[in-house]
């Protein structure tokens, strides 16, 4: 292989002309009296300059990457290469839907550098950068004719992508995140390596915007405002309030779009029926319940913060519940519910388990909660992902160190495999005159997936244990679009739904 000292990918100029001709006869040498004339080249300088891409190596170009836009309902998937690149190119639209590629090529003695892979890098980023939906051409098989007498095109395609065999052109475009779409026929006449097959080959830009398209419009990095919040005794419940505006106020202060508060945080309050029982104290404490949402809701508006309010207890229709609330910053709420509850909110409460797995469409996207126990079950939050939630908050309360173990180690596994940021919060301290709420251990923290693009570890931050503090944490949503699409593993889209599926019962 020849050694580079330099290597760029351009826009290429008319003055190339005479390296890109030298570079593509070389490339096609199986395939005689193949190159661009000049002309063409230059038509394609002058109707779309920015979508012809060089690769220039030690000052010399020696691989291009040429293409159009086009219309494509006006195409369809039943094309030539003849009839997308029309008479003299004039089937290019500027306002198209598709950058359709129309040369790719590399001197052979350049192969083996990646320098295709810069030019397809090159042109997905000019998708993105003009809003265009998708980057579509139709691929030669040039080893198909090794082939032709013992296996289908479309057994040849099956088996180059499980890799049993190397096609040098479709493996590296399906290692560049292209998709097959189908198999086209007479696609180029005269291309005997392939049998005159291709394959029609898409990338799709996640991140188009159809134009004209009434979608809510989502910030891309959303910041998240964790309050571990210390247990102490309040007398009233203005005095409670002092201490929840308190921690909103300061995470307001640094922009946040999320305040999470943790689990039963109102359980001071207990203490005023300390001789009551258990269950009895702790219904006392719910018919507050409602009365705390409304105030939850004000303060959302007053300091232009969305609000997971932590949980609390309700009572309904003769049950005893564990709901939170989503108190939005323009005025609106929702009602989340503890699915699983413990075996000891039942043994000292008599809780029942709620119902209803949903998302939350909020300004920042959709949002999940899980309370505490019920991140032990993936199954809620799957489903939950398969709503389109891309945050999951899970306000806790756990007392020893191996119950906060269990809920922080099954919400680190549900971000890697619901593809999706987890904020956790919980509570410190202790209650010494609140029967069943003495002791409380806690270290919150938001989690990433694992990839390139997240911390190693896929903590992004967290809390000093067993500390009264605030963690304000920035995380990006386009970088979970990426990872679904792209990712070293795609949890989400890898699941043999084909051999099995997850139901909710009605």
């Amino acid at each position: 292989m020849k050694k580079i000292k330099q290597v760029e990918v351009r826009n290429i100029r008319i003055e190339d002309y005479q390296e890109l001709k030298d570079a593509m006869i070389e490339a096609y040498s199986s395939w005689p009296g193949i190159f661009w004339a000049e002309e063409y080249i230059s038509k394609l300088l002058d109707i779309f300059p920015e979508g012809q891409f060089g690769i220039v190596a030690d000052g010399k170009v020696v691989g291009c990457a040429l293409a159009i836009i086009v219309d494509y309902s006006k195409f369809g998937d039943e094309h030539t290469y003849k009839e997308i690149t029309g008479h003299y190119f004039d089937t290019h639209n500027p306002a198209g839907d598709i950058l359709y590629g129309i040369e790719v090529f590399i001197r052979p003695d350049y192969r083996g550098y990646r320098l295709g892979r810069r030019l397809y890098d090159a042109r997905k980023e000019l998708c993105e950068k003009l809003n265009l939906r998708a980057i579509i051409f139709g691929g030669r098989i040039p080893n198909y004719h090794k082939y032709v007498d013992t296996l289908k095109p479309k057994d040849y395609i099956d088996k180059v992508k499980f890799k049993e065999i190397h096609d040098p052109t479709l493996s590296f475009q399906l290692s560049n995140d292209f998709h097959v779409k189908k198999l086209l026929t007479d696609y180029m006449p005269g291309d005997e390596e392939s049998m005159e097959f291709a394959t029609l080959l898409q990338w799709d830009n996640i991140y188009y915007k159809r134009k004209g398209a009434n979608k809510p419009e989502y910030k891309p990095v959303v910041r998240l405002g964790l309050v571990q919040w210390q247990m102490r005794a309040y007398n009233t419940m203005d005095e409670l309030f002092q201490q929840i505006e308190f921690f909103i106020d300061a995470v307001s202060g640094y922009k946040s779009d999320f305040a999470l508060f943790p689990e039963f945080f109102n359980a001071p309050l207990m203490g005023q029926w300390n001789n009551l029982s258990e269950p009895a104290a702790i219904r006392e404490l719910a018919a507050h319940t409602e009365s705390i949402r409304d105030r939850f809701v004000q303060l959302a508006i007053s300091y232009n913060i969305n609000i997971i309010t932590g949980s609390m207890p309700l009572m309904r229709d003769g049950n005893l519940y564990n709901v939170g609330y989503l108190c939005r910053r323009n005025g609106d709420w929702s009602q989340f519910e503890k699915i699983q509850v413990t075996p000891d909110e039942v043994k000292f409460w008599g809780m029942s388990g709620g119902k209803g797995i949903q998302v939350f469409d909020t300004d920042c996207g959709k949002v999940g909660v899980c309370i505490s126990y019920d991140v032990e079950f993936p199954e809620i939050p799957r489903m939950m992902a398969a709503q389109g939630m891309k945050l999951l908050f899970i306000p806790f309360l756990t007392d020893t160190q191996n119950g906060y173990s269990r809920v922080r180690n099954c919400a680190q596994a549900r971000a890697i495999e619901n593809e999706c940021y987890v904020a956790m919060a919980g509570s410190v301290g202790n209650l010494p005159k609140v029967h069943n709420m003495d002791i409380q251990f806690a270290q919150s923290v938001v989690f990433t997936p694992c990839d390139f693009a997240f911390p190693v570890n896929g903590v992004k931050a967290e809390a000093t244990p067993n500390t009264e503090m605030i963690l304000v944490v920035d995380v990006d949503l386009d970088l979970l679009k990426e990872l679904h699409e792209s990712g070293s593993a795609r949890n989400l889209k890898d699941r043999r739904t084909d051999y099995y599926d997850l139901v909710l019962k009605d």
